[in-house]
């Protein structure tokens, strides 16, 4: 685990070397997290920039992620990445308690790659999301997938797709509104 790795700091490729099949699951929470408030424009963009590389990656059925070697040789001080775990362990009992593993489908090869394409359609809605309010489901939606891969719950998975779904449609409301209101306007 990380308490093996020496040093007051951490690197990311330390960290994802310890995740190995959880990687990717972290990193979709760790994506959707920003959009569950109400963020300014660059954080979704950037946060669904991220998640199309991770998205990507997945669909190819890659065993781990790949993140560019600048990225990976940055570090973390040791004592930021335990003060986070003790905060996100109560978090993730509570889960547990109710998510358990069901619904395998989603840890076979062609279930996550499956995963990865419908991410692949978040990580766009999550780039073009309505300012403030259009980012929040898709947030939500991400850690819920996220949270549902790293406890090997489909059915969260599931919940996380159908509130991505909501997301989307509440979205593609906003473009829909948004055009309508300028062809009435200059009467197209």
């Amino acid at each position: 685990m990380l308490a093996a790795q020496e040093g007051d700091r951490l690197t990311v490729g330390d960290i994802i070397a310890v995740l190995k099949d959880r990687a990717f699951a972290l990193l979709i929470v760790i994506l959707g997290l920003p959009n569950c408030l109400p963020m300014p424009p660059p954080i979704p963009l950037v946060c669904g920039l991220l998640l199309l590389l991770v998205a990507i990656q997945i669909t190819a059925g890659m065993a781990a992620p790949w993140l560019p070697r600048a990225l990976l040789r940055r570090s973390v001080a040791r004592k930021d990445v335990e003060r986070a775990a003790n905060r996100a362990v109560p978090l993730l009992k509570r889960l547990e308690n109710w998510s358990k593993p069901r619904m395998s489908l989603f840890e076979t090869a062609l279930g996550m790659r499956g995963v990865g394409l419908l991410l692949l359609t978040l990580s766009l809605a999550l780039i073009v999301a309505a300012p403030l309010v259009g980012q929040i489901p898709l947030g939500l939606a991400i850690c819920l997938v996220g949270l549902g891969l790293v406890e090997r719950d489909g059915l969260v998975v599931i919940v996380g797709l159908v509130v991505g779904a909501i997301g989307v449609l509440l979205n593609a409301g906003f473009v829909y509104a948004i055009i309508s209101g300028i062809i009435s306007l200059f009467h197209l």
